[in-house]
């Protein structure tokens, strides 16, 4: 699948409550985000060069250098968003022939829907109206790639400019349904309500105009400050024994790129279970041999430490396993610490605990299905409390959702967090309830984001970079399902959990909408808990608005 060239256009301006930001809703029958709320912007076209006669303020070799576009082209990105604010939200940022910005009742605002069906274009309307396109009034201000799996990829540039003074946007009534002026802060809290659906990228610069309370102090900052180039490069690895280039959100890439900074291609490229990799200073991951469709390629033990160790998930009661933890250590386990106690986890303690006499810290297994009952801590760790290990302090977190009892562990001289299965690399966490808790999973991942995070060390796969954006990942593929879930459930209540499963999960295949009614019924039970739901009869319905 290609990537295609995209902008995006952050419009802000200033009210007495501080900054507002222009959303536009995506149509729900849209390939790509439907329904989501999103900044104006598109696709590059780079077809048009004549559009650059017209542009001012900005040479495209400075500009360029700024984007890290090494072959030019960073105006088109500029010009790109010019035109699609105007297309999409009835916004342009031109001059009239005597420099002055142009006002609501310019007659180039009659031309929008022309432009919009391609009849015309940008550069034909400043031939028209003798208009110019100050290019210096955007700011360069984020760079972001669709990671695989959607059925469109864009690698878009984010800029940031204030709203012309009288213009008034309007959403085109075709891509865009809707729009609104809020603050950075209402639309990131209306998210995570479930009341607004936003997608990754957005979320991420909505974050960043938090900071500021005028346009003029964000634009400052903006040109003053020009975002990290996002990572693009191939990077070499061994996979099979043989020498591979691992794609930008590859499985390994995060890992290849942190453990071979020189790019030698030294880095293992495959998980092979028994086989040590130290991927931190005294962090060695060793990953248990009971691969399979719940386990990826296995459970990943770690063992924190130089010469006296931590052991931080054992796994399963494998002797083959623990033998190898035996032999890397030479038997001097003094501590271990488990995330949970489902039985990929926790079960090989009572083996170390045996073999070595080790603390063990954990929480004791909650009642259910698949637990490791014979769990038995020596310590149960509050949240918060601090471990110390020769690798450095572990900082204990409560991250219900996938398990009432789930820990993570952040290694605070690192920044290094142990995830467990709160984080898995390739795949969303199973919720089952009861024990299985999508409110709380939700909330204990907004608590993540407040921890100074810059690795995630999953008990299912490599090490994952971009810790922010993981999580954000996360939160948006849940909030965007739940969002298809209390539709199907307004569309169709009093609703079985059945048919609202077969409604809200149409785009998996029916063969696993068994599991998919168990987080259909974790939906619900948020929706409960936040009393948008209830259950009555074996059947679901909607709390009418008071």
């Amino acid at each position: 699948m290609s990537i295609r060239p995209a902008a995006t256009l952050a419009l802000t301006r200033d009210s007495e409550y501080g900054i507002e930001v222009l959303l536009l809703q995506r149509t729900w029958e849209a390939i790509f985000l439907p329904g989501y709320f999103v900044f104006p912007g598109g696709a590059v076209n780079v077809e048009e060069p004549e559009c650059r006669e017209h542009a001012i303020g900005v040479d495209d070799s400075a500009i360029s250098q700024t984007m890290s576009l090494v072959e030019g082209g960073g105006v088109d990105y500029l010009l790109a968003a010019v035109r699609e604010c105007f297309e999409e939200s009835g916004i342009l940022l031109a001059q009239d022939k005597t420099g002055k910005q142009i006002g609501p009742d310019h007659p180039v605002h009659a031309e929008r829907d022309a432009l919009f069906q391609e009849t015309v274009c940008l550069a034909e309307l400043c031939e028209k109206y003798e208009l110019t396109l100050p290019l210096d009034h955007l700011a360069y201000l984020s760079h972001w790639v669709t990671p695989p799996g959607p059925p469109r990829r864009f690698d878009t540039r984010f800029f940031v400019a204030a709203a012309p003074e009288g213009q008034v946007a309007s959403h085109d009534g075709s891509e865009t349904i809707d729009h609104v002026w809020i603050s950075p802060a209402q639309a990131l809290a209306e998210h995570k309500a479930g009341q607004r659906l936003l997608g990754l990228p957005t979320i991420r610069t909505l974050r960043v105009l938090c900071d500021f309370d005028t346009t003029a102090e964000l634009m400052r900052y903006a040109h003053a400050n020009p975002p990290e180039p996002f990572p693009t490069d191939p990077w070499p690895a061994i996979r099979k024994g043989k020498p591979v280039f691992l794609e930008p959100n590859a499985p390994a890439y995060d890992e290849a790129v942190k453990l071979d900074p020189e790019a030698a291609g030294a880095v293992q490229a495959q998980i092979t279970a028994g086989e040590p990799v130290e991927v931190a200073a005294g962090v060695v991951r060793l990953t248990a041999p009971n691969p399979g469709m719940m386990t990826g390629p296995g459970t990943n033990t770690y063992i924190l430490g130089f010469d006296r160790f931590t052991v931080l998930d054992p796994g399963p009661a494998h002797e083959g396993h623990i033998e190898r933890i035996l032999e890397i250590t030479g038997g001097a386990v003094d501590q271990v610490v488990v995330t949970h106690t489902h039985h990929d986890h926790s079960p090989g303690t009572r083996l170390l605990k045996e073999r070595t006499n080790c603390r063990v810290f954990g929480w004791p297994a909650p009642e259910g299905a698949g637990q490791d009952t014979a769990f038995t801590p020596d310590d149960i760790p509050e949240h918060g409390e601090l471990i110390a290990t020769e690798a450095g302090v572990l900082k204990v977190l409560h991250t219900p959702g996938h398990a009432s009892n789930h820990l993570c562990y952040l290694l605070t001289d690192q920044d290094l967090l142990f995830s467990g299965d709160h984080i898995m690399q390739g795949s969303t966490v199973v919720i089952n309830p009861p024990d299985g808790d999508m409110k709380a999973y939700v909330e204990s991942l907004y608590e993540l984001l407040e921890e100074k995070i810059q690795f995630i060390a999953p008990a299912h796969g490599f090490l994952m970079g971009q810790p922010e954006a993981v999580v954000d990942y996360l939160i948006t593929h849940r909030l965007s399902r739940e969002h298809k879930v209390f539709r199907a459930l307004e569309a169709l209540a009093p609703v079985s959990l059945k048919d609202l499963t077969a409604k809200a999960y149409d785009d998996v295949p029916t063969a696993i909408h068994g599991l998919a009614a168990r987080s259909a019924l974790a939906h619900l039970l948020k929706l409960e808990a936040e009393h948008r739901a209830y259950q009555k009869e074996d059947l679901w319905h909607t709390v009418s608005p008071a």
